[in-house]
C-alpha cells in the first residue's frame, strides 16, 4: 500500500492582508511584543517563503497576532506526484534514495 506524500500550504501572507498588514515590517514589532525577536530578513522569509522549520512559540505568536486558528495558517495538503510516478499507474514505490541512484562502475583493465 502506497501512502500519500504530505505537504502544506502556508497562508501567512493572505492572513496578514486580511488584517490590513501589507508589508512585512508591520509584523516585526507585533512579534517583538510577544517575545519573538527576528531580523527584517527573517520576517521577510517567514512571510514570503514556506518555512521548513518553525518555532512553536513563533507559530503561537502568529496565531495570536492574526486572530486565527493554526488550521487557517497551515493547511495540510497532498503533495503532487512527479510525472514519472504518476505515469506508471500501479507501479510499486521504490524504497531507498529515489531518483538519486549511483551509476554502475565500469572497471577497465590497463593494457599497457
Amino acid at each position: 500500500m502506497v501512502s500519500a506524500k504530505l505537504d502544506y500550504t502556508w497562508n501567512l501572507r493572505e492572513l496578514m492582508a486580511r488584517q490590513g498588514m501589507f508589508q512585512t515590517t508591520h509584523l516585526r514589532p507585533k512579534l517583538a511584543e510577544r517575545g519573538i525577536v527576528l531580523s527584517d530578513s527573517q520576517v521577510y522569509r517567514l512571510v514570503a517563503d514556506k518555512p521548513e522549520r518553525l518555532s512553536l512559540k513563533t507559530l503561537v505568536a502568529l496565531v495570536d497576532i492574526l486572530g486565527c486558528r493554526m488550521e487557517d495558517l497551515i493547511e495540510p495538503t497532498v503533495a503532487a506526484q512527479s510525472r514519472r510516478r504518476s505515469a506508471a499507474v500501479g507501479a510499486e514505490e521504490e524504497a531507498g534514495v529515489g531518483d538519486f541512484r549511483p551509476r554502475r562502475a565500469r572497471i577497465a583493465r590497463d593494457r599497457s
